[in-house]
């Protein structure tokens, strides 16, 4: 299907076909080959090495919803890129983080941000935070059979709620199920030690900026454990991506602003390595 304008003049007939506002329908129904979850590999071949990325970190705070990724990916036991980016606005009061197979991840962030912003042309006013999540669940559902032969994304969708008032954080399996998560979620490689320092470090009462400090300190603990979680890299200025969206939209800290952070991190753990301890009681 091609916008070609030649003989006529006009757009094909599949452009101008009443449908609904679901591009995800107009491309499964016109070229669902482009879909990223029917580009199945051929029998018999072995999953291919892709690099993967890693761990994705949320947290609520009063006000918002705060997204944060690690910035590395891996490829086997090997660093295949030190920089990566894994969150992504997915519109102006939501975001994604992805982890698993980084190309897929990416083409489909990319397909969901198309998404959403078709449906709001189409209807004239956007898709609600629980549309959106549920939009993303038909995405990593259609992503099944490549997630069957290793090549699985598992990606993590926050947002504030406008009706609400207040940020939401969703998770995903490799089947789409989905999950309304409370406070916090990790996922990912190293999401088993980055939820155990969310546990400990997390409260309702946080601000913006030490929600922030949470999610760093969540990821610096993740890397601690985890080979494939890469922490904060002041030799290289490379430090994790942190989103904050409140009512009145998304935001990404800058990397000064985020250095600054993570510096103040990691000269605590000069003293307490294992990191700040949470009461008893």
């Amino acid at each position: 299907m091609e916008a070609s304008f030649s003989g006529t003049g006009r757009l094909p007939a599949a452009f101008l076909t009443p449908g609904s506002s679901s591009f995800l329908d107009f491309l499964a129904a016109h070229q669902p080959e482009l879909l990223p979850g029917r580009r199945n590999l051929p029998a018999g071949v072995q999953p291919l090495e892709a690099p993967h990325g890693t761990t994705i970190v949320a947290a609520t705070f009063d006000g918002g919803v705060l997204l944060a990724g690690d910035r590395r990916a891996t490829m086997g036991n090997i660093i295949a890129q030190r920089d990566i980016e894994k969150v992504f606005p997915a519109d102006e009061y939501s975001a994604v983080g992805i982890a698993g197979t980084a190309g897929l991840a990416v083409e489909m962030v990319r397909l969901f941000q198309l998404e959403l912003e078709h449906y709001e042309k189409i209807e004239g006013t956007s898709l609600s935070l629980e549309g959106k999540a549920n939009r993303l669940t038909t995405m990593i559902r259609g992503n099944l059979g490549m997630a069957m032969q290793g090549l699985a994304v598992v990606p993590m969708f926050a947002g504030y709620d406008l009706e609400l008032g207040r940020g939401r954080i969703f998770t995903y399996d490799v089947t789409g199920g989905r999950s309304e998560e409370t406070g916090f979620a990790a996922t990912g490689s190293g999401s088993l030690f980055a939820k155990g320092s969310l546990k400990k470090l997390y409260r309702s009462d946080l601000t913006a900026e030490s929600a922030a400090t949470v999610v760093i300190q969540a990821l610096y603990d993740a890397a601690d454990d985890d080979s494939a979680t890469g922490g904060p890299d002041l030799t290289r200025r490379i430090f994790p991506i942190v989103s904050v969206i409140t009512e009145e939209g998304f935001r990404r800290l800058g990397d000064a602003e985020v250095g600054e952070l993570a510096e103040a991190v990691l000269g605590h753990r000069l003293e307490q390595p294992d990191g700040p301890q949470a009461p008893m009681l």
